[in-house]
């Protein structure tokens, strides 16, 4: 479910004090992990394809099926109505992982917001078997994307403010947010967690404010003490994946605090 995101109140630590504080230089051990792991992260499997095409193939349909969102939005927001846009969507996404489109990405495409962004500009200017995807059901691959969920999100946007590119650019950041704190729950769910992570996770999105602490306190049958504690822990954790899911989409780790960056300007546009 669609998280909403506070990037402007005062009360609690919003999604925007959480990136800020991502932003802090990470401890040497925690930038040794994250240079470890860099190699086997998605963008980047598919930027070097050439090593192993299958593992490239799987790290693409991975990331289409995280990353759909905000291509809809911007085919939206180029006046196409809801089918139309439903369609060109499936046949954008059924060419890249069907023809490997992706898969002659090389380092120097950059990122993986950065080319799926330019994909789908030259995928609608050159008006890609467009008579084919006007036919519902056309000769392609459907993808499992809830389209009237995807709907339902755009019509939360100013869409009628926005450019197609900055839209796209609020849709990207707000899908990475939530696939990070759908991350953060999903662990606290497997630890017997799950109950406490929805009441503490509204310090994360700037829901509660700190005088809310002893009442949380008394929900969770805990000490103010120990639930600051839990709250700390939290947002370690979060910033954590975070960090990891971004680098899922870069091609090197240098460009994650980049990225962190990219997020909070697209969340504060308006």
């Amino acid at each position: 479910m669609h998280t909403t995101i506070d990037v402007t109140g005062t009360s609690g630590i919003s999604y925007a004090q959480t990136l800020r504080g991502s932003l802090l230089p990470a401890p040497d051990k925690a930038t040794e992990h994250l240079s470890r792991r860099f190699p086997t992260t998605s963008w980047s499997l598919i930027a070097t394809a050439g090593r192993d095409a299958s593992a490239s193939a799987d790290a693409l349909g991975a990331l289409c099926t995280a990353y759909w969102m905000p291509v809809y939005a911007f085919i939206r927001r180029k006046r196409y109505s809801p089918e139309e846009s439903e369609d060109l969507s499936q046949a954008f996404f059924a060419r890249m992982l069907e023809h490997g489109t992706l898969l002659e990405a090389r380092r120097e495409r950059g990122r993986f917001r950065s080319f799926l962004l330019a994909s789908v500009t030259h995928f609608l200017a050159n008006e890609w078997d467009r008579s084919q995807t006007r036919k519902r059901g056309g000769d392609y691959t459907t993808l499992p994307f809830d389209f009237e969920s995807g709907e339902e999100k755009y019509h939360r946007e100013p869409y009628h403010e926005l450019t197609p590119e900055v839209l796209f650019a609020r849709q990207w950041a707000t899908a990475l947010l939530d696939r990070v704190l759908g991350g953060v729950s999903d662990e606290y769910a497997r630890r017997g967690r799950g109950a406490q992570f929805e009441i503490l996770k509204a310090f994360l999105t700037g829901d509660q404010d700190r005088g809310e602490y002893r009442k949380v306190a008394e929900e969770l049958g805990m000490s103010d003490a120990a639930v600051r504690t839990a709250v700390h822990r939290l947002r370690h954790r979060y910033g954590e994946l975070l960090r990891l899911e971004i680098a899922a989409t870069v091609v090197d780790a240098e460009e994650v605090d980049d990225e962190i960056r990219f997020l909070l300007a697209a969340l504060g546009r308006a």
